[in-house]
């Protein structure tokens, strides 16, 4: 009888803690289990035991507390510093192709230049900008199978370098009164191509590999606040000051088109020339500064292998060891489970990226028919090709703002523009940027002296000289501004995203495939050449931009949930070992 009420008195006692909240004892004073679902002790509150500084936040810190990034090593400053070189060149001579095409080689119209025309100069143009975004992949196949991304981007470098020495040496007087120009510039561009394109699809993974962090960590602020360090956060700072970088060095137009205009297309791809040299100079003197991912190997045909296997099953994890065992398959492959997760991962980043091209439609024109359209109005003596630069201002004044103030605000209200979220206005502010011009196009046709035709009526010609219609070159700044928001939100999110979601050692294809975009957007526009002319650019402009509207909405409604997976996708990388400045460590991943 005494079992019995023991048995009663255990009974009484538990009917009396469960009417308890939180935590409730057993006889013995041990506790008892609510059977949350969340898997915690019950009545475990995770503000009354934090987490200590350093450690993996609990779910309930994940939620509650602020979110910030961390400071980028001095390795990736240096890279950044390489890469602003590049685009100093790259733009520097790049912005001066429409001109130097377009103009007279007789010199009637500025710097003597071809003398092929607009339609061949936005054509030419184009070319180049497909095949420098063609390239990358090419690129990419060096740097992940064989040399690794620092090795491919010096080897790249030195046919960048010779490309550069053509371009500027068939530019000179003599060479173009030879009739060494047009040879020369496609050689110098074919080469130059290649060039860049090996190396943009290494050096944005090559800046992002510098910093080591794959999960959250708390840390405590100077201030007492208890914050959680989010290496997405981290990612996407990284991408921005990469970015505004870029747009620093492609400030050259500020001085290139007066070089152009006052001593000749020479001077300036002479500056350029000797700019990329310091950037090659910094890149090798500081080698053992970097750290650097060595090659894989087969890992590019792997990855194609198991690519196939899927499209053969139909089934995104056939390809996985444990599928081809649960189904018999006995033939072993090269890969475990958590590479084909990883591999599922990089394809989802692929599709995102199909959408692309038409935003590269959009950007193209502000170095091509933008400046046609520049021509077409009055300078006051400001050369046509250097309203380019209000983009890449614009980038520069809107970058810091966003990162450190617009973003952290929006946290602390409780709202994360996730990437999906940024590249949707992305493509709206695109939208606004083609709308803005379609209206200074009106302008300029609603105005004289030649109307829908500037330059080509007798009261538009000042002897053999086209005067421009009477509107300032001034009201193109808001399209410029508009596609530089642009930029940072499709963009900069773009490499984000293609480096975050690729595998390890598929970094650099999946930055290239991303690149690769910017070549069908340059297709694209080679096919609205025709269309390239006085009086339809009105409508040209209309049509990109309305295409870029609905591809955004498009856009969002397909892939709008991705948002809400990203810490999942985010956790794959969790396990990687981190890397050294020889290659990866056998020790714990940093947190």
């Amino acid at each position: 009888m005494a079992m019995n009420h023991e048995d009663t008195a255990a009974e009484l006692h538990e009917a009396m803690e469960s009417r308890k909240t939180g935590a409730h004892k057993d006889l013995t004073g041990g506790y008892i289990g609510t059977g949350d679902a969340t898997g915690e002790k019950a009545g475990f509150d995770a503000e009354a035991v934090p987490t200590l500084d350093g450690e993996e936040p609990s779910e309930h810190e994940k939620r509650t507390l602020r979110r910030v990034g961390e400071n980028l090593p001095a390795s990736a400053f240096l890279i950044a510093i390489v890469e602003l070189t590049e685009r100093f060149t790259y733009y520097g001579a790049q912005g001066l192709f429409q001109n130097y095409i377009n103009n007279s080689r007789n010199g009637a119209d500025g710097a003597k230049g071809l003398g092929l025309g607009h339609q061949a100069a936005t054509g030419l143009n184009l070319a180049f900008q497909w095949l420098c975004y063609i390239t990358p992949i090419l690129g990419a196949i060096v740097a992940d199978q064989y040399l690794g991304k620092y090795k491919t981007i010096i080897l790249f470098a030195g046919v960048y370098w010779l490309g550069l020495i053509i371009l500027w040496t068939t530019s000179l007087p003599s060479a173009l009164d030879a009739g060494a120009g047009l040879p020369g510039y496609v050689v110098a561009i074919f080469i130059i191509g290649f060039g860049t394109g090996g190396i943009k699809s290494n050096i944005a993974p090559l800046i992002a590999d510098q910093y080591q962090r794959r999960v959250m960590a708390i840390k405590t602020e100077k201030s007492g606040e208890r914050v959680v360090i989010d290496p997405a956060i981290t990612y996407q700072r990284i991408y921005m000051i990469f970015y505004w970088c870029i747009n620093l060095g492609a400030l050259s137009l500020l001085a290139t088109p007066f070089m152009e205009k006052y001593e000749g297309f020479w001077t300036a791809y002479l500056m350029c020339f000797c700019m990329f040299n310091i950037g090659i100079a910094i890149l090798i003197l500081r080698r053992k500064s970097y750290v650097n991912r060595p090659p894989q190997g087969s890992v590019i045909t792997d990855s194609f292998k198991a690519i196939g296997m899927m499209i053969m099953a139909r089934d995104t994890n056939a390809a996985k060891p444990s599928w081809r065992e649960a189904h018999g398959k006995t033939q072993a492959v090269p890969w475990n489970d958590h590479f084909i997760d990883e591999l599922k991962r990089a394809l989802r980043a692929c599709k995102v990226f199909v959408f692309y091209p038409i935003f590269w439609v959009c950007y193209g024109q502000f170095s091509t028919n933008f400046v046609t359209q520049a021509g077409q109005m009055e300078g006051h003596g400001m050369p046509n090709d250097l309203m380019q630069n209000f983009g890449h201002i614009s980038i520069l004044v809107f970058t810091p703002i966003l990162d450190r103030l617009v973003y952290p605000l929006l946290r602390r209200c409780g709202i994360e523009l996730r990437p999906i979220a940024r590249i949707t206005i992305g493509f709206w502010l695109a939208a606004l940027c083609l709308a803005y011009a379609a209206i200074v196009q009106h302008l300029i046709y609603s105005a004289g002296p030649c109307y829908e035709h500037p330059g080509a009526c007798p009261a538009g010609m000042d002897g053999q000289t086209p005067l421009p219609n009477h509107v300032h070159i001034a009201v193109q700044t808001p399209a410029y501004v508009f596609i530089g928001l642009a930029e940072i939100f499709i963009s900069v999110t773009g490499l984000e995203y293609a480096y975050t979601k690729a595998p390890p050692n598929l970094k650099s294809l999946v930055s290239a495939l991303y690149l690769t975009t910017n070549a069908f957007g340059s297709a694209i526009s080679e096919a609205l050449v025709s269309v390239a002319v006085d009086p339809k650019f009105i409508w040209m402009y209309t049509g990109v931009g309305v295409g870029s509207a609905v591809i955004g909405c498009i856009f969002y409604a397909l892939f709008r949930h991705y948002d809400a997976q990203e810490e999942q996708m985010a956790d794959l990388d969790r396990d990687l070992a981190p890397l050294t400045h020889d290659g990866p460590v056998n020790k714990e991943v940093q947190t």
